[in-house]
């Protein structure tokens, strides 16, 4: 989002750029265009706002002049004090376009166009407190944390928007329910930070709700393993009972597992807990979006069969976070961001969705690790967005320390058809023909038909699966390749 700030007026207003013709504005926005009266009055928002919500200036219509009047005046201006946090609102103009985006409608959308130009944001004071809390989380671990347990709060895998959403909050949470100074409370999100970039929904929701990234802990930031050596290693597991595998090692570590067995969203669960404990945080948008954004992404916008009623009950309470579309708006986008490739680069696009495995490979004396990615795009594209895809491939796998990566491609072509496709890329040509072998041995599970593009190495090729195949399917082989066995 762009740092410009602008005032609202109908010299630089939405509405000030509209043409008459286009077919992606309403009846309202030609009449605008075309009436003598302003849209929009000129005011100083932030300087408006700063003043209704400070308690000191609260009126109530009448300036007191006896004691007793003076002393109810004081009174209400306490409770006031009590449920009002301060906030401040500024107006930017808006970096990305919507209209590409199968938003709902809505009257907002109506009088102002499915895209405007502007936006108001809100700050708030639960929003800097949660950022002043990851700031001094992140100096404490960079201090090393003397003198305390380090309680960390980390996923057991994955970084999607829910598993991201629910480390935040909760240990948050953890910090603020604290009857111990003896406990550095950290989030610590289980991926490298040069990873983030490839999860595009969750850097734009961060963004979008002024969560301070650089005050966020990283898997590569943080040596766990050196806490735990002096035995100062406390973990909160959330979203699942078995830790990483590359944690493994910490397992007995983990002193809470937070599950949310009675909802479809940990979020949810959270959510709840601030209910309980200070439900004025959940006013400010940015942190109610945060929450809500994880309860729509993990229950499919309400609509997963293991939705529950209390689900949908806290993302009402949540509708301040959805913004001016709404849930099924806040939604959309963050399902366009998921799928949005533009500006990614070839690692970006591998980092999205990947997982990777060690093991021994039969008749080989070496470990092998073969890494997996799922992308949304066809092999010919991931191609063709690179200048030499194979010097970008085995750079990736450089990086992830793989002897093989298996890109596994699903996508819709033009006739809606779905089609799934896979591009492997080994260390050696013996590698090659040992994994080819393995998935024709197996080629009622995995038809392979060969795909022929150029630039790709003798180690490096690309088939079509000639038949429809969950992508699962593929993880399940390479692990039987690596000698996982089944669980």
């Amino acid at each position: 989002m762009s740092e410009e700030v602008f005032e609202l007026s109908p010299q630089n207003s939405a509405v000030s750029g509209f043409k008459e013709e286009s077919p992606e504005h309403s009846p309202s926005e030609r009449w605008l265009k075309t009436s003598k009266i302003a849209p929009f009055i000129q005011l100083d928002i932030q300087s408006e706002f700063i003043e209704q919500s400070n308690p000191d200036s609260i009126g109530y219509g009448y300036s007191p002049q006896t004691p007793e009047a003076d002393e109810k005046q004081q009174a209400l201006q306490q409770s006031h004090a009590i449920t009002n946090t301060e906030k401040t609102y500024t107006v930017t103009r808006r970096k990305e376009k919507l209209s590409r985006i199968l938003l709902p409608l809505s009257a907002a959308s109506y009088y102002s166009g499915v895209s405007p130009e502007m936006e108001i944001v809100e700050s708030c004071q639960t929003t800097d407190k949660l950022n002043a809390y990851l700031k001094a989380r992140k100096d404490d671990v960079s201090a090393g944390v003397p003198g305390k347990f380090l309680h960390a709060v980390m996923a057991s895998d994955g970084v999607d928007v829910g598993t991201v959403a629910s480390i935040i909050t909760y240990s948050f949470f953890l910090h603020l329910t604290s009857e111990s100074d003896q406990f550095c409370t950290v989030p610590i999100i289980n991926i490298n930070r040069a990873n983030l970039g490839s999860h595009v929904e969750l850097k734009w929701l961060l963004d979008s709700c002024h969560i301070d990234q650089s005050s966020l802990i990283f898997a590569d930031e943080i040596d766990l393993s050196y806490y735990d050596l002096f035995g100062s290693l406390k973990i909160v597991l959330l979203k699942g009972s078995k830790i990483a595998s590359k944690q493994e090692k910490l397992k007995h570590a983990v002193v809470e597992n937070f599950h949310c067995r009675k909802e479809c969203s940990c979020c949810t669960a959270i959510a709840d807990k601030f209910v309980n404990y200070s439900p004025e945080i959940l006013a400010s948008k940015s942190f109610s979006k945060l929450l809500l954004a994880g309860i729509l992404l993990d229950t499919a916008n309400l609509r997963d069969p293991g939705c529950t009623s209390k689900d949908k009950y806290t993302a009402s309470l949540l509708i301040n976070g959805a913004g001016r579309y709404g849930c099924s708006g806040l939604y959309q986008l963050l399902k366009y961001k998921m799928h949005d490739l533009s500006n990614l680069q070839v690692a970006d696009i591998l980092w999205k969705d990947f997982k990777k495995w060690n093991g021994q490979e039969s008749g080989d004396s070496r470990s092998v690790q073969i890494g997996m990615s799922c992308i949304g795009i066809s092999i010919a594209q991931l191609v063709s967005r690179a200048g030499n895809i194979g010097e970008e491939i085995r750079r990736f796998q450089l990086y992830e320390k793989l002897r093989a990566l298996i890109v596994v491609s699903g996508y819709f072509t033009d006739e809606k058809n779905f089609k799934r496709e896979v591009l492997i890329c080994t260390e050696s040509t013996k590698l090659f023909e040992s994994l080819l072998f393995f998935f024709d041995f197996n080629a009622s599970r995995l038809p392979l038909k060969p795909l022929h593009f150029p630039g790709l190495k003798n180690e490096m090729k690309a088939y079509e699966i000639d038949k429809v195949t969950s992508r699962k399917i593929v993880e399940h082989l390479i692990q039987e390749f690596v000698g996982i066995p089944k669980a």
